[in-house]
């Protein structure tokens, strides 16, 4: 019998054999119930033996194709093209003036720590680092902040900004029904993505004018002060994605006013902090208003830009609570959403933070070079302005270019012209028309400019 099945597998290659026992030397055979058959498998009959042949249909014909993701394929469409001329201003991640990625002296130095350490690598809490949850919370809010000494706030480490925006949607949907949240027109592309996949309603507000490229003040205040009263409304703390407009200290004022009016609950996303101005307290500083009117607030971190830990996925999520007891119930209902979600989070990254931030020669090395970072990028901008303003002699005001901040600028150009952008001068870019000066060294800044005035001016 058993030479019988081998042969019979041979002769059939795409067949599979299917038995349930021998008994006494019979062979029984169970594969097919022959009221209840799967429409997806058909048996066909060898004598004693039944074969079952898996049919070409799928259980997940259905599925259809995803669209490429709209800044990460930029990146997959850059590295298919071999010109040598060609720019990727599409992804924000730091490089050098010679365009190659950048790791962190101090982060170096913090790992080799970490390795003659000899850490553990243990599940962590559901929460995640304790030591990096209490220096995150410090560096956003302030060490001395009442806030921090209260323990009004619940700190959970997530999977970097992304992560820990998708806790606070979670928390939104399960436990403010109904509560929309109020995003920037335009904002960064995954905002819609996380609030969509947490069932989380959203609406925009005015914040870019594309006539002046810059802020629309008035329209961003009247459309906070439209919203219904208890909205959650989400807020870029500093170097604005993907405009690299913010509001002015004198404006950031005049939000909070409306957002207290309102009840309005402000929700922070904060990727660049110290990675904008050079300054970690100068780009809190937004936040930290907020929290000083006395303010219930949600803030997002990402160490992801300032301190290059893009892989690492380090993050965290901050809700600032009026009382020590709601902060408690507040940080066991993130610990509750996140354990079924991804259960606890990355240790490594974590341990790197919290070595350098919590030790005051490190915390210092780190800042100097978040300084040559960010001085770097303030440099190439000033570049582009420069090479903009000599080559373009129809007399257009470049001058928002130097009025942005942070990694990224926002060029102005429609789809049409950013094709151009790509198909002729080989200028990797998202289709909203920002690009990543992060990725411009000083000696392109004279080839980005000939390809935006081009496409500015022979695009329509």
């Amino acid at each position: 019998m058993a030479s019988t099945l081998l042969s019979l597998a041979s002769a059939t290659p795409s067949a599979s054999l299917c038995f349930h026992e021998i008994n006494k030397g019979k062979l029984n055979l169970g594969c097919i119930n022959k009221e209840k058959t799967n429409p997806f498998i058909k048996a066909k009959s060898f004598g004693r033996v039944s074969m079952v042949v898996a049919s070409n249909v799928s259980h997940f014909e259905g599925i259809t194709m995803a669209p490429p993701d709209p800044i990460l394929g930029v990146s997959e469409a850059f590295k298919a093209d071999d010109h040598e001329l060609k720019l990727n201003l599409g992804v924000g991640a730091y490089r050098t003036e010679e365009l190659q990625p950048y790791v962190l002296d101090v982060v170096k130095k913090a790992d080799k720590l970490l390795l003659e350490k000899g850490e553990n690598l243990e599940y962590l809490p559901i929460e995640g680092l304790a030591a990096f949850n209490k220096v995150t919370a410090e560096l956003l809010f302030g060490a001395d902040n009442p806030v921090i000494k209260q323990q009004r706030v619940a700190t959970v480490q997530g999977l970097s900004g992304t992560g820990s925006l998708r806790l606070a949607a979670a928390l939104i949907e399960r436990y403010f029904p109904g509560a929309k949240v109020l995003i920037s027109s335009p904002t960064w592309g995954n905002h819609k993505n996380i609030f969509n996949d947490a069932r989380v309603p959203w609406s925009e507000y005015r914040y870019y004018d594309p006539k002046t490229v810059g802020l629309d003040f008035e329209g961003m205040i009247a459309d906070i002060k439209a919203a219904p009263e208890g909205s959650f409304i989400l807020l870029h703390g500093c170097a604005h994605n993907p405009t690299g407009i913010d509001p002015t200290p004198e404006q950031w004022g005049v939000i909070a006013d409306v957002i207290q009016e309102k009840n309005h609950i402000p929700f922070f996303d904060i990727a660049y902090q110290g990675f904008a101005s050079g300054s970690l307290d100068t780009d809190a500083a937004s936040v930290r208003m907020f929290v000083a009117r006395g303010m219930e607030v949600i803030a997002a971190q990402s160490y992801s830009k300032n301190l290059g830990l893009y892989a690492e996925r380090i993050g965290a999520i901050n809700v600032v609570c009026s009382s020590p007891e709601a902060a408690a119930r507040v940080k066991s209902q993130l610990k509750r959403i996140a354990r079924p979600m991804y259960s606890n989070p990355p240790v490594h990254g974590a341990r790197i933070v919290a070595n350098i931030v919590g030790d005051s020669a490190l915390f210092k090395e780190w800042n100097a070079e978040m300084e040559m970072m960010a001085g770097r990028i303030k440099n190439v901008r000033h570049k582009l302005f420069d090479s903009l303003s000599s080559k373009d002699k129809s007399g257009k005001d470049w001058s928002f270019v130097l009025k942005q901040i942070g990694m990224f600028s926002f060029t102005g150009l429609n789809k049409a012209q950013c094709d151009n952008m790509t198909n002729k001068w080989h200028v990797y870019m998202t289709k909203d028309g920002r690009i990543s000066l992060a990725g411009l060294s000083l000696a392109k800044c004279e080839y980005l400019a000939d390809a935006i005035i081009d496409s500015y001016h022979n695009v329509s």
